[in-house]
């Protein structure tokens, strides 16, 4: 045995470190990841609590005795549950105290606005609120376990009758998953827990400490996948003033002033300055530089900025002792059924003492009443309790329970003084009461759904005033980042060698305007190609580069008027057409292999303009100018092949005379729900407009503003008013004047160039309380019932016929001397208004994008009489001329 030993090759030292870790990564690891899972991070379905949570509330209750203690103490105290230390036991005490549900707190525990931390837990104090002491505890229905080191009995979870869960909210991050619940409205979960009982249909949606507006439209009852956009509220103050009262969830005042400054920096919006005024509540002042729009400046704060954030939950619970994936309406159904059942378990222990004291109660009764003590003399304890037996013997059947060794024991305790003092009707009176108090108890047990939802309106009544919503919810546009970014660079072109962008060397190209870094550009070559592509630094799209721009998708109103030579036969074409939609990168042709481009303008509101051809001179032709009217063509799509101008080589283009928009007005709606301005038909029609109409907008404060239609504008959600501003329109307007104490009665007629101007009195409890801009408006008023004077009649008023049109500064006329209780608007009077004039303009925009479309051509046989006898003695100058760009005064590019 010795010598095989002696043979074994002995190990080498690598061989000595390898470790076989599979079985140690199997059981180690699953059980690291089920502890934390468990123990650390993920909140139980049952109450609403962490494991942590949990221990801080239950040594709370502890110590409690109605005074404040020191938060040190607390966490002291709780230290001998929580075996994780005193700094995530503090942690967790203070987020549950900035939660204000069911922590009482005295000192400094920090601002959720402001993101400061809590002081010293020696220098702040904590008790528990009466909402968790009448809702959280109760220990004769709580389940216990034995502490991590064994010398305490800790709740293995409360008899928790609220859905806390969802009210607080939750985030935490453990093994392989994680959680997000939203926290909810404490009066909407009431609420929603009742309409749960009574089997009605209810919604439920994220309702946040901080305030804010939030999109709920993919919340996904708050399952895996769902999405709610959350925006701070955003005030203009003045053309050059923003005010975000309100910030989103998540967010503190000092995180989102550094995401603004930080998109500053970057060129997405440019602001001048930014002070952060917060306390009690939130104030950031935004300055803006000077020509910065107010509206579009709010639109790159929620693009660019944290003033808008996507929060995604994960409503992940421990269920019966496993994570669970569930909805928010399946939390809180369970949670009512579990409030339901913890309701009757302690109905049902209440129920239990008062039988049992109504049993012990009758039995002293019969002990007394019957002289039963009487027969104890020359009796030993034990044929005492057997006598006392057999004399109640009789009563067991009138009693609730049986009679047992207990009861006896007691009778045979009762003291000769209380048996002296025995006060028969007293006895009854308490009887009659305990029996009252059962019945109660066993009607409230047999009517379980009454009973909880008589506890839950309980609960909002005591404890629902100031928990009102806070977070306004909304549907919101789509910020589209392009369209709001600031003109934060320069586009350069470099035309002769193909190249683009915003970074291009000094003397390497010719600026051709301010653009975002987030714009699309097009360019048209001289080969008749266009490409649209990302802005970038520097790129090469190809020589010979005819014109260079900003590209905007959608963009219907910007019409391109081109001439090109096809290279296939030679001829040339005209087209107006407009570029709405293309794919990145690609190069879209016009014409055949060879083809050129002999005239270009890019017109922003559709012009059409007129313009000469001049044709090469050629044996046997006769014309060689052509006059064309762009406007007699139809906008179609922009791959169509055009119409034909001529067969003939053409020398040159020239502009002949300036055109004006063939485009016809534009139909504009307004989406009431995010009350912005749209042109696809969501909400009400405001009407037609031009390029110059106007918006009239009158706010319930009084104040009228006469605003360009521009959809980027931010319109009030209250405004009473918005409407397309008409000539002659007049505003009827009833308001009470808080200085003089009376209301009146005014009618105006808004100028085109109406300066925004309050047309109300601005006196302390002034408001306006009807306005029209229908011509023949009625109101109803009632009038008050005053001591010693006969009642006036309510009646009808025609503000037409009530007082006449008047300057806007003018105070109007007293509604009534009497004292008015209310005013109701009346359905308007029919007024035939006089139709608007309005000159009809042809517009063709044609989708086909067939290459092989070809209209009719223009040009008269006459034009292009091939068979003149007499050639033209005088000759144009020679053919091989080349073909230049130019820039006209409209911005218009046009080759010559």
């Amino acid at each position: 045995m010795d010598e095989q030993n002696n043979n074994t090759p002995s190990p080498t030292p690598h061989q000595d470190r390898l470790l076989r870790v599979d079985s140690m990564f199997e059981n180690w690891f699953l059980d690291y990841a089920s502890y934390v899972i468990l123990e650390r991070a993920v909140p139980d379905i049952n109450d609403g609590f962490k494991p942590v949570q949990r221990r801080v509330i239950h040594s709370m209750r502890e110590l409690e005795d109605g005074r404040y203690n020191k938060v040190a103490n607390i966490v002291g105290n709780t230290m001998k549950y929580h075996p994780h230390g005193d700094a995530s036991i503090k942690d967790a005490l203070t987020q549950l105290g900035q939660k204000e549900l069911l922590i009482d707190m005295q000192g400094n525990w920090g601002n959720i606005l402001t993101g400061d931390g809590a002081a010293a837990g020696r220098y702040i104090e904590a008790r528990l609120s009466k909402f968790a002491l009448d809702t959280v505890f109760n220990p004769k229905i709580t389940k216990w376990q034995t502490s991590y080191d064994g010398r305490n009995q800790e709740p293995i979870f409360f008899p928790m009758k609220f859905p806390l869960l969802l009210a607080q909210g939750v985030d935490g991050i453990a093994v392989g998953l994680s959680t997000k619940i939203l926290p909810h409205n404490f009066i909407e979960l009431i609420d929603s827990s009742i309409a749960i009982l009574e089997e009605r249909p209810y919604e439920l949606y994220p309702d946040f400490p901080q305030g804010g507006v939030a999109d709920v439209s993919s919340y996904e009852d708050g399952k895996r996948g769902g999405r709610v956009r959350v925006r701070a509220k955003i005030r203009v103050s003045d053309k050059s003033t923003l005010i975000i009262d309100e910030i989103p969830y998540s967010t503190t005042s000092e995180s989102l002033k550094e995401s603004i400054l930080k998109a500053n920096d970057k060129g997405k919006i440019k602001i001048k300055s930014i002070d952060d005024n917060t306390a009690q509540k939130v104030e950031i002042v935004i300055h803006l530089s000077q020509g910065i729009s107010p509206d579009k400046t709010i639109d790159a704060l929620y693009a660019f900025t944290d003033c808008e954030v996507s929060l995604s939950p994960i409503c992940c619970v421990i269920k019966d002792s496993k994570p669970a994936f569930l909805g928010v309406s399946e939390i809180l159904e369970y949670s009512t059924e579990r409030t339901k059942e913890m309701l009757r378990q302690e109905l049902q222990v209440k129920l239990d003492e008062l039988q049992s004291q109504w049993h012990i109660t009758s039995l002293e009764k019969i002990f007394i009443e019957q002289r039963i003590y009487k027969l104890f003399d020359g009796l030993s304890y034990e044929q005492a309790i057997d006598i006392t037996a057999e004399k109640l013997k009789p009563f067991e059947e009138k009693l609730i329970s049986p009679i047992t060794n207990d009861d006896l024991e007691h009778l045979m305790e009762i003291k000769m003084r209380r048996i002296t003092r025995h006060d028969a009707e007293k006895a009854d009176r308490l009887i009659a009461d305990l029996e009252e108090q059962m019945a109660v108890i066993k009607d409230q047990l047999s009517h379980m759904v009454r009973t909880t939802i008589e506890y839950f309106q309980n609960l909002k009544k005591k404890y629902g005033k100031g928990r009102e919503r806070k977070t306004e919810l909304r549907a919101f546009d789509n910020i589209e980042a392009a369209k709001v970014a600031i003109q934060n660079t320069k586009l350069f072109v470099d035309k002769a060698n193909g190249f683009i962008g915003y970074n291009l060397k000094k003397g390497e190209g010719e600026y051709v305007c301010d653009c975002s870094d987030l714009d699309d550009i097009i360019v048209f070559r001289k080969n008749g190609s266009f490409i649209v592509q990302k802005i970038t630094q520097k790129s090469f799209v190809g020589k010979d580069i005819v014109y260079a721009g900003v590209w905007k998708k959608k963009d219907k109103r910007t019409i391109y008027n081109l001439i090109y030579k096809d290279g296939a036969s030679g001829w040339s074409f005209m087209k107006r057409f407009a570029v709405t939609a293309v794919t990145r990168d690609r190069a879209y042709e016009h014409g055949k292999k060879g083809s050129e481009l002999l005239y270009l303008t890019v017109n922003p509101n559709g012009e059409a303009e007129k313009v000469n051809v001049f044709l090469r001179s050629q044996a046997k032709l006769r014309k060689l100018k052509i006059e064309i009217d762009f406007a007699t063509l139809a906008v179609k799509g922009q791959l169509v092949k055009g119409n034909l101008v001529t067969k003939y080589p053409v020398r040159k283009v020239e502009l002949a005379e300036k055109g004006v928009s063939t485009l016809s007005a534009r139909e504009i709606w307004l989406d009431e729900t995010i009350m912005r301005l749209n042109d696809e038909g969501r909400g009400r029609s405001l009407g037609n407009f031009h390029g110059d109409d106007k918006i009239m907008e009158i706010t319930t404060s009084g104040e009228i503003r006469i605003l360009s239609y521009d959809f980027e504008r931010h319109f009030e959600m209250d405004s009473p008013v918005i409407v397309k501003w008409k000539k002659n329109m007049t505003v009827s307007a009833v308001y009470y004047d808080g200085e003089k104490k009376k209301y009146f009665v005014k009618r105006f007629s808004p100028e085109k160039t109406q300066r925004p101007e309050m047309f109300i009195s601005q006196s302390k409890g002034s408001f306006m309380a009807f306005v029209s801009v229908d011509h023949l408006p009625m109101i109803h008023v009632s009038y008050a019932k005053e001591k010693g004077v006969a009642p006036r009649e309510d009646e009808d008023i025609n503000i037409a016929e009530f007082i006449t049109v008047k300057g806007i500064k003018a105070q109007g006329n007293q509604l009534s001397a009497d004292k008015i209780k209310d005013i109701k608007a009346l359905a308007s009077l029919p007024y035939d208004e006089p139709e608007e004039e309005e000159e009809e303009i042809e517009e063709d925009v044609d989708e086909d994008f067939s290459e092989n479309e070809q209209d009719e051509p223009q040009t008269s046989q006459e034009d292009e009489d091939e068979f003149s006898k007499e050639p033209d003695t005088q000759q144009e100058e020679s053919s091989e001329e080349q073909i230049e760009g130019s820039v006209n005064d409209d911005g218009q590019v046009s080759l010559f």
